[in-house]
């Protein structure tokens, strides 16, 4: 458990004591020290008759704050149980980014009600940023920045930030823009703050300025930002115009989203909503389970049909059976191996550098590296086993095919799926491993059902 949880928890059970007993003076005095995100953690696991009550001794400016942490379900139960002025007001001071994100897990019709009651500034920003693509740069983006002129000098550009500190999102990147607000460069606050008084921006800035445009995926800007290592990252609209940023505290939520759809896609899981996975009942968790079982089970019919054909080898040599588990079991871990390696490269875009062929043709001779290394050792185990060679032959080469083809194709189903614009990670582990079973069931037995011809069962 980190210490921030550590923090939160403890807090929370102090918390409840004290307000079932109803002493509202010593809640109050117990959450003035503690942190907006250990706060908002704590008031989330809190009965939820009890959340709308902590909520509420909290300071106006510190509950903006901590609402902004809370988890979107514990949001929308706030909502419910808070007075329409309180929610007015609180809607109302929150950023627009978070805002946003907040109207998103809400009903249509209470967000329609929430943005006819906003001051026409916040209605006008907000309806900015919800009329953006889910998952872009636009939608993630604040329009909470402070922009600068390259006229302005060192003092008043100062001056400037003082003013408009409180109301920013974050001070420590400065934007400057011409007189239509086309991104012309930017200072950092250290710059500013070392830069002689009467110095003019334009003579200290960067004019080369890192930048993504509105429609840019929410995983790209996460990319630029870890790349140059920023605190927060310019939006620009299609003219050119700085429109808003997306600080570093709004792509690491993305990063954790992205990271946890990808792995609900690995394991062939319908993601849904990844917040509330755990709170959900079971028959939602079913529901969203057993679409792709059902799929892999069809598929794996394949490998009872290639069964099934091949009964008269079978039949013959009825120790072949004994060693499919080991095979299929080994074709599916090599191309669960390699479509997570590269599903990895292609998050990280380092894939790009090797080039889409070399790293298909690396991971099939990786394949078969790993094929010719286990067949020293199942080749006399399978002979010790069945008391056959030509069993143990037709295992090991059937072996090294089966790497060979599950490596390969785990490198390049995914990145057939990405060249298609589709989710690499949906040509997941349990779909290549249910391919190399039906594959691998077919190449052994027809390898040994030619090996037993040719040579004979001895």
């Amino acid at each position: 458990m980190s210490e921030g949880s550590a923090v939160a928890e403890v807090v929370a059970s102090q918390l409840e004591k004290l307000l079932q007993a109803g002493h509202y003076d010593g809640a109050k005095l117990l959450l003035q020290p503690v942190q907006p995100v250990d706060a908002a953690e704590a008031i989330g696991t809190l009965p939820r008759t009890l959340q709308a009550l902590a909520f509420r001794l909290l300071p106006k400016d510190e509950a903006i704050e901590v609402y902004e942490y809370l988890e979107p379900a514990v949001q929308q139960s706030l909502l419910e149980r808070l007075r329409s002025g309180e929610v007015l007001e609180l809607v109302e001071e929150m950023s627009p980014d978070d805002r946003v994100r907040l109207f998103d897990e809400l009903p249509a019709k209470v967000v329609r009600r929430l943005l006819a009651e906003l001051s026409p500034v916040e209605r006008r920003v907000t309806a900015q940023l919800l009329g953006y693509e889910a998952e872009t740069a636009g939608r993630l983006m604040t329009t909470e920045f402070i922009d600068l002129k390259e006229f302005h000098s060192a003092a008043q550009a100062l001056e400037i930030v003082r003013r408009r500190a409180r109301d920013t999102e974050t001070i420590y990147s400065l934007y400057v823009t011409d007189a239509s607000r086309h991104l012309t460069g930017m200072l950092s606050l250290r710059d500013l703050v070392t830069a002689d008084p009467e110095v003019r921006l334009g003579d200290v800035m960067t004019r080369d300025v890192v930048h993504v445009s509105t429609d840019a995926d929410q995983e790209a800007v996460a990319r630029v930002i870890q790349r140059y290592d920023f605190l927060a990252v310019p939006v620009v609209d299609r003219e050119d115009r700085l429109v808003g940023i997306v600080t570093v505290d709004d792509v690491i939520d993305v990063i954790q989203q992205e990271a946890t759809r990808d792995l609900y896609a690995a394991g062939a899981l319908q993601a849904g909503d990844e917040d509330d996975y755990f709170q959900s009942n079971l028959f939602t968790v079913a529901r969203r389970r057993v679409v792709w079982l059902l799929v892999l089970l069809l598929a794996n019919s394949g490998t009872s049909a290639v069964i099934a054909s091949q009964q008269q080898v079978l039949s013959q040599v009825v120790v072949l059976a004994a060693f499919i588990p080991l095979l299929i079991g080994t074709g599916g871990n090599v191309g669960a191996q390699s479509s997570t390696v590269v599903i990895r490269g292609l998050s990280t875009q380092r894939i790009q550098s090797l080039g889409l062929g070399r790293a298909i043709w690396r991971e099939a001779l990786a394949g078969l590296l790993l094929g010719l290394l286990m067949m020293l050792v199942v080749l006399p185990w399978a002979a010790h086993v069945s008391g056959s060679w030509v069993v143990a032959g037709a295992c090991a080469i059937s072996l090294v095919a089966i790497t060979t083809l599950a490596a390969t194709a785990g490198a390049a189903l995914p990145l057939l799926f990405n060249r298609l614009g589709l989710d690499p990670a949906l040509m997941s582990a349990p779909f290549i491993a249910t391919a190399t079973d039906v594959a691998g069931v077919f190449i052994y037995l027809q390898t040994a059902s030619w090996l037993l011809g040719k040579l004979g069962h001895g």
